[in-house]
């Protein structure tokens, strides 16, 4: 691999991360010039990478705006939570029959952290500790393929699910959803874990409502007239 290459996968690496941590949010501008000087590097992995970026949907170039961080549609956001919730359906279903007990220990001291901070009202904190308890699961379903393509859908639907946890009530609500997906898979209740964990990521009636009633301004594009 080229040294461009090199410094075009760091920075997409990085600036995935700045993407699903919220650091970038969907519709900031993404000009070469900026970032080529913020990260210390030619203009030309800077390129690469954002074309890579936009290969995977994370961002996306609009008529005489540039490179943006990508918005989606309602629809999109529907259907992109309609498969999450599947694959990962599939992750917990998989890791019930496979996980070793090891992993399952490590399974329930990630859970205890997303106890510990659920009555914190620290939504983003809550959420790095939520990222880490899913990772354990995608990892335990010993699928590697499914664990990738799980992470990708993830990552595109990061923004909008960090703001989930901002909504009234729901810290305390995901814990005890945690609680109920980590006993059925400690015990093997393959179909239960897969049936919960559809239920907890899955986002429709007024749990659609209410997310769309805080996403803000530049998340979603805006219907076609």
């Amino acid at each position: 691999m080229s040294q461009n290459g090199k410094l075009a996968t760091d920075l997409v690496q990085k600036l995935e991360r700045d993407i699903v941590t919220g650091v970038l949010k969907p519709g900031d501008k993404l000009d070469e010039r900026s970032l080529s000087e913020r990260f210390g590097v030619s203009r030309t992995p800077v390129r690469e990478a954002l074309q890579t970026l936009a290969g995977s949907g994370l961002v996306a170039t609009m008529p005489r705006r540039g490179t943006i961080v990508a918005s989606i549609t309602v629809a999109e956001l529907i259907e992109m939570f309609e498969v999450m919730a599947e694959l990962e359906a599939m992750c917990a279903r998989l890791a019930a029959r496979r996980m070793p007990r090891v992993d399952i220990e490590n399974l329930i001291a990630l859970s205890d952290e997303c106890n510990a901070l659920k009555d914190h009202a620290d939504a983003d904190a809550y959420y790095e500790a939520n990222v880490r308890f899913h990772e354990a699961i995608y990892a335990g379903c010993r699928n590697s393929f499914l664990e990738r393509q799980t992470k990708n859908v993830r990552n595109r639907l990061a923004p909008y699910r960090r703001l989930q946890l901002h909504r009234p009530g729901r810290l305390k609500t995901s814990n005890n959803e945690h609680a109920d997906i980590l006993s059925a898979i400690s015990n093997g209740e393959a179909d239960t874990a897969g049936k919960l964990m559809q239920q907890h990521v899955a986002v429709q009636g007024e749990s659609l409502n209410d997310l769309l009633a805080i996403v803000p301004r530049g998340y979603l594009e805006p219907l076609a007239s």
